[in-house]
């Protein structure tokens, strides 16, 4: 769930009349329910996106950190040379069919959704009530709302888990040291899994 709220940008990977087809669409996701004890995605769509009518299952990808890790950082390669560069990630896939949100007022609700997770912690927040309702009102009329209870839901990482703590912990303070936000995100990863195997 909090990869999936940090990186909101779904890849939404479909099979369309002529072959598979991806959309990237900013998702939210609602609270755990008996309902979709896995969550809901909820979010809109160009109305002429033909994705929204898709009634097959959909795959959702939601890419998190990644980082390139050079040799050189593995404790390894001092010991035995027994080491190559790699590539660490972290990803989650969620499945689930598409639903239209065609209730009026739950409807209208999902831009405000939408812009309130995204605006919330900036200075100066933007409201969907800050710009006029008839220019409001002709944007709603061009997209549609969507919403997919999740059915799967697979994380996927690669956090160099099979080196030694001390080794993962250099990878994770090399990655640091790079000072790039997807080294530090990675390094995050590293760090909070490393007492696991």
């Amino acid at each position: 769930m909090e990869q999936i709220c940090q990186h909101p940008l779904a890849s939404i990977v479909s099979m369309e009349e002529d072959g598979m087809t991806a959309n990237h669409i900013p998702l939210i996701i609602t609270p755990l329910s008996a309902v979709a004890p896995l969550g809901t995605l909820r979010g809109h769509v160009a109305r002429a996106n033909p994705v929204w009518e898709n009634k097959d299952q959909l795959l959702l990808i939601f890419q998190g950190a990644s980082a390139y890790i050079r040799p050189g950082w593995h404790e390894e390669r001092m010991k035995t040379g027994a080491v190559v560069p790699t590539y660490d990630y972290a990803v989650v896939h969620g499945h689930g069919h598409l639903r239209i949100v065609d209730d009026h007022r739950e409807f209208y609700g999902l831009p405000t959704q939408l812009t309130d997770h995204f605006e919330s912690k900036r200075k100066l927040p933007w409201s969907v009530s800050d710009a006029p309702r008839n220019f409001i009102d002709r944007l709603m009329a061009e997209i549609v709302g969507i919403e997919i209870p999740l059915i799967k839901l697979v994380g996927k990482w690669k956090a160099n888990q099979d080196d030694s703590t001390s080794s993962r912990s250099h990878i994770a303070l090399q990655l640091r040291e790079e000072n790039s936000t997807q080294g530090g995100a990675m390094a995050d990863i590293i760090e909070s899994r490393l007492f696991e195997k």
